[in-house]
């Protein structure tokens, strides 16, 4: 041990400015590792996995104490991993990266600006609407759930269902959309949620801009560090998560914008009267699988029930609900996530749900880029299963 360290004290004194000052997060160069490989300077594997736990500890514990905070700087970093892209061509057409950075920033703040502008009076119209018609949806519930208890009573006997059982459930299904809208209220209000909005639009663009300018030094940064003796594993398996985390982001976006265009326009035309809130919400929703269109369909049904009084404008709903289904699975996803996407859409919702329950909206943004992590390196430590003697050993005699 000794005799190594004695190595690599010599190569690194005959260094070119060894005797300036070490600046300890700078990797060792080349010559000294290759000293150290050479002098049998190697980690042990419990050091190895010491390594590994730390690192593990050290995140849990930054993302139980700092989840609370954490959400702007997340969404920043996601909003500069997707517009790189974009932002490396112009740099390579012989604009500063700076200049590129800034320039892509503002277009994404221009662009949401001007969705905003633009939806912005049909939304607060159709939101006053929903509140003008909460007292009509209240009173139809009311009666439906009065219909449904009356036939269960008429069929299984007043034994099973009594007057006083009705009534109450009646009225209950009465005040459900009150104690909704109340608590919906109360939380969009609240001074913590504010507070998020209001950090979410000022703090993102500003460390998005940042993290934008200097993604290639952080990444040849982060390079730096990996251990050489992994160094080539690592950045596979990390070009195999880049690959299928930029095809779901990139597509994924597309096809929520799509989506949510599409069930817009056509609930609206359809003529439903909060057909613009519920196609947004469909569309944006359906980067969870499944889910957007079961909440928009449901949504979008009960609504036409409630306001059309014959079934033709049901139906017409339930067509623009069908088409969008077809064009979303035969058309949109295939041209825009096809087979690039290895994430099984129940592992997404999966992920989703774990990650909300364990660190809310920081988790919901954080889940997909983990699962596809964790999908990566399954995979990769399943093929080094199968052709290992763990697997192939063959049975004794």
């Amino acid at each position: 041990m000794y005799g190594t360290r004695r190595a690599v004290n010599e190569v690194e004194a005959n260094l070119p400015g060894a005797n300036q000052e070490r600046v300890f997060a700078t990797p060792p160069p080349e010559p000294v590792a290759a000293a150290m490989a050479t002098t049998g300077f190697h980690a042990t594997r419990m050091q190895r996995f010491a390594l590994i736990i730390g690192l593990l500890v050290v995140t849990g514990l930054a993302l139980e104490l700092f989840a609370s905070i954490l959400a702007p700087f997340v969404a920043a970093a996601v909003i500069a991993y997707g517009l790189n892209p974009p932002a490396t061509r112009l740099t390579r057409m012989g604009l500063p990266r700076s200049a590129a950075a800034l320039l892509m920033i503002l277009a994404v703040i221009a662009g949401v600006l001007l969705f905003a502008l633009l939806l912005y009076p049909l939304v607060i119209v159709q939101v006053g609407l929903l509140v003008n018609r909460i007292p009509q949806y209240a009173i139809l519930m009311q009666g439906w759930a009065r219909e449904v208890l009356t036939h269960l009573q008429e069929s299984f006997g007043p034994d099973v269902v009594n007057d006083k059982l009705r009534d109450l459930v009646s009225g209950q299904a009465a005040s459900m959309l009150s104690i909704l809208l109340s608590t919906v209220t109360g939380v969009i209000g609240s001074s913590f949620a504010i507070f998020n909005v209001l950090s979410l639009a000022v703090v993102t663009p500003v460390v998005g801009f940042y993290l934008l300018r200097d993604w290639p030094s952080v990444v040849r940064m982060v390079d730096s560090w990996l251990p050489y003796r992994y160094r080539d594993i690592i950045r596979a398996q990390a070009r195999e998560v880049d690959r299928i985390l930029s095809a779901w982001v990139h597509g994924q976006a597309l096809c929520c914008l799509l989506l949510a265009l599409y069930y817009a326009a056509g609930l609206t035309v359809a003529g439903l009267d909060l057909g613009l809130i519920v196609g947004l919400m469909a569309g944006l929703l359906s980067f969870i699988p499944y889910v957007g269109s079961i909440v928009g369909g449901v949504t979008a049904l009960g609504l036409a029930l409630a306001q059309f009084p014959h079934w033709l404008g049901v139906a017409v709903i339930g067509g623009v609900l069908v088409t969008g289904q077809i064009l979303e699975g035969y058309v949109i996803y295939p041209r825009f996530l096809g087979d690039r996407v290895e994430l099984p859409a129940v592992w997404v919702i999966f992920a989703l749900f774990a990650g909300g329950a364990a660190f809310g909206f920081l988790g919901v943004m954080l889940a997909v880029p983990v699962a596809a992590t964790i999908g990566v390196l399954a995979r990769f430590w399943l093929r080094r299963y199968l052709v290992s003697p763990l697997y192939l050993d063959p049975p004794s005699a």
